[in-house]
């Protein structure tokens, strides 16, 4: 597997190449790109005839890391993706691809390389802006939890939580971050923000935004905002697995529809 390094890690790369438009794809926090296959949210695998870059974040799945949370803040991540679109997709535009902190990662990347992105599909964007400082106190409050009862402790304290209806055929997964690392990842995500309201709305990049509703960790209110404020943005709210497992058609038309 090819490895691609960046200051303070060494990040896991797939390319499936069937030749076609470029199209990058980006997971969530805590998760991977083995990991978000297995909760449905690997979009990717409706795709053919496309060069398809899947990576794992720093600290991530196969990827290595530090211990340090600015590494893993989001307009951290953004610098690893746009070195790794500068270095397999030297002076094309991409389509961009993710959940969650993935889909902040491309937000924060497209903000600053406005012309490196084709379109970008955006799946179920997390807290930000005014929902996001209870959201950062949660993850340092995990941080510690992690450092004091071990990951065992921090899935035993997450398994009560109610799920959103859309994900209720997931199975149960762990993270797919080393325990070591896990308080620096919780830390970096705490540190983030989504980019400013004027510089989301300065993108003149066709975008689909996909949320699900009732899950505080990704409001459907992020997923309006961000409509009301991207000029060519449409937005799909669901509520059950059966309109999730739609979701790679929709990636693949609007990558269809821009090639």
């Amino acid at each position: 597997m090819p490895r691609f390094p960046v200051p303070g890690a060494d990040l896991a790369v797939e390319l499936s190449d069937e030749g076609g438009p470029p199209v990058v794809q980006l997971h969530g926090l805590t998760s991977s790109r083995s990991r978000d296959r297995v909760l449905d949210l690997d979009l990717g695998r409706g795709l053919t005839g496309t060069r398809l870059l899947r990576y794992d974040a720093r600290g991530h799945g196969d990827s290595s890391g530090r211990e340090v949370a600015d590494d893993y803040r989001w307009s951290s991540l953004a610098d690893d993706l746009l070195r790794l679109v500068d270095h397999w997709f030297p002076g094309e535009q991409v389509h961009g691809v993710g959940p969650s902190m993935g889909a902040a990662t491309l937000l924060h990347a497209a903000v600053r390389a406005p012309d490196r992105f084709s379109g970008l599909t955006l799946l179920v964007p997390p807290t930000a802006w005014e929902t996001r400082p209870a959201k950062a106190e949660e993850y340092r409050e995990a941080a510690i939890l992690v450092e004091s009862r071990g990951v065992d402790g921090f899935i035993a304290a997450g398994r009560d939580r109610p799920r959103p209806p859309a994900t209720a055929d997931a199975p149960d997964t762990s993270p797919d971050v080393p325990e070591r690392l896990l308080p620096a990842v919780l830390r970096g995500a705490a540190l983030s923000d989504l980019p400013r309201h004027d510089d989301i709305a300065s993108l003149d990049i066709p975008t689909t935004v996909l949320a699900w509703v009732d899950d505080p960790s990704h409001p459907v209110s992020t997923a309006r905002i961000l409509v009301e404020l991207l000029p060519r943005a449409t937005v799909e709210v669901v509520s059950t697995p059966g309109e999730v497992l739609r979701w790679p058609d929709r990636l693949r038309d609007d990558v269809a529809r821009l090639s």
